[in-house]
């Protein structure tokens, strides 16, 4: 179904749902590849530097590490997947992202942290899911 998928991680969200959701979406395409993107905010970088004296580079480094057995949970269904890391603006950065690099589809996981709360999706997913000029699948 879809070649380029990029899948928009949160480390604040669940994903549970999200492996079988990207295997049906690959159904049929040997050369799929998914791309795992995390953006660390301006203000959670410039918090590391200042305090801890980590870098981007560390940080994406120490996210790498946490994100190994999802990563190894999609390789173990047979999907291609490579893990990219940017900084800057959350939005920005994921629009950005995808008109580099020409994806089919974003995915993104939505946990809403307050159920009681009346907008259904979080900050981000709305605000991607508005924005974006290609279909974007939110997962539960």
């Amino acid at each position: 179904m879809y070649k380029k998928i990029l899948l928009a991680y949160d480390f604040g969200n669940t994903f549970d749902n999200v492996p079988q959701e990207l295997q049906n979406l690959t159904a049929g395409v040997d050369d799929a590849e998914i791309t795992i993107f995390n953006v660390i905010s301006e203000g959670d970088l410039q918090t590391s530097v200042r305090y801890d004296g980590k870098h981007f580079e560390e940080l994406a480094n120490e996210k790498g590490k946490k994100l190994d057995p999802f990563v190894q949970k999609l390789e173990n269904l047979g999907l291609n997947v490579r893990v990219r890391f940017s900084t800057g603006y959350i939005k920005q950065s994921i629009l950005q992202e995808v008109e580099e690099n020409k994806y089919d589809i974003i995915v993104m996981s939505n946990k809403r942290a307050k159920p009681d709360i009346k907008n259904v999706l979080g900050n981000v997913t709305h605000k991607i899911a508005n924005s974006a000029n290609l279909p974007v699948l939110i997962i539960k």
